[in-house]
């Protein structure tokens, strides 16, 4: 394996760059796409090389369960610094694990119970609840549902509340959660991707603001429902679930709104910073995935050839 089994660990670095142009350069929907695919592909490559880590790392540990081979000489070698590298992979791992688990078992909490909350409620798609405090978000599941309290929808005038629900609506339509809850779990895996996490956060909400804006015919309304959202509702049941008012960069997404529509284009030219940097990070994930595949095989073959018959 050599050092490239080291290598998707320190590969997401190559995607930071692209991680910040995208926000601004790219349209909301290719940037959305592109970051959670580059974060996806760099977070399992990372991972697999951690296990393949510990299991070089808990092969030289006294009365582990594994074939007394693997821990012979020849299988180590495969490792550079094996004895540091296997053991510190053990509890790396375990953190990654208990993290990621942690991230799913909050959002299906959260969904599980607004989902018994929303039982009786009347309303196949839209859920509105006489509650004092603002707010609104996109639940999904089945078909989804918008949900909004009726304090935060009496402080929008009613232009502004169909920009809300249709900026709910686009979230529930493109399955925004699920960029959400692979971009946070890729973040939990692999902590030099989360600037992708971030970004991942604010393009989804921007491709909403865009789909909104295009329902509703009125970009400034938009841009107002998103602002008073924001003072009046700063935070959603959990961070994997989409709403107009998500944390983070109020103020660029309504600058962006108050601007002309991006331009739709799928794919950036080469020719621009935001075009290298996306074959920049297409290059990182590619490498990565090469890496980790040659590594796996790799100690695959050398741990066959050390397991006596």
């Amino acid at each position: 394996m050599g050092v490239f089994v080291f290598l998707p660990l320190v590969l997401p670095l190559s995607a930071w760059p692209v991680a910040r142009l995208a926000e601004n350069r790219l349209h909301p929907r290719t940037a959305t796409r592109l970051l959670t695919v580059v974060a996806v592909v760099m977070a399992v490559c990372s991972t697999l090389c951690l296990a393949l880590l510990m299991v070089v790392g808990t092969a030289q540990l006294p009365g582990n369960p594994l074939p007394d081979g693997w821990s012979d000489p020849e299988v180590r070698a495969a490792v550079p610094h094996d004895e540091v590298a296997g053991r510190a992979a053990i509890p790396a791992l375990a953190v990654v694990a208990a993290a990621c688990a942690r991230t799913l078992w909050r959002h299906r909490r959260v969904t599980r119970r607004a989902r018994r909350a929303l039982a009786g409620v009347p309303g196949p798609t839209v859920a509105v609840l006489p509650d004092s405090a603002p707010y609104a978000y996109a639940l999904p599941g089945g078909r989804g549902r918008i949900v909004a309290s009726t304090a935060l929808l009496d402080g929008l005038a009613p232009a502004e509340r169909r920009a809300l629900f249709a900026h709910e609506r686009a979230h529930l339509t493109a399955r925004h959660h699920r960029h959400l809850l692979a971009a946070h779990l890729a973040a939990r895996a692999n902590p030099f991707l989360r600037p992708l996490r971030t970004a991942v956060v604010y393009t989804a909400e921007r491709w909403a603001d865009e789909e909104a804006a295009r329902a509703v015919g009125d970009r400034r309304t938009v841009a107002r429902a998103i602002g008073k959202a924001a003072l009046l509702s700063p935070r959603t049941p959990a961070p994997t679930l989409a709403a107009l008012a998500a944390p983070g960069p109020v103020p660029r997404r309504v600058a962006a709104l108050l601007a002309p529509a991006p331009a739709a284009r799928s794919w950036p030219s080469a020719f621009t910073a935001v075009g290298l940097a996306a074959w920049g990070a297409a290059a990182g994930a590619l490498a990565s995935a090469m890496s980790s595949a040659n590594s796996a095989v790799t100690l695959v073959l050398i741990l066959r050839a050390a397991t006596p018959l």
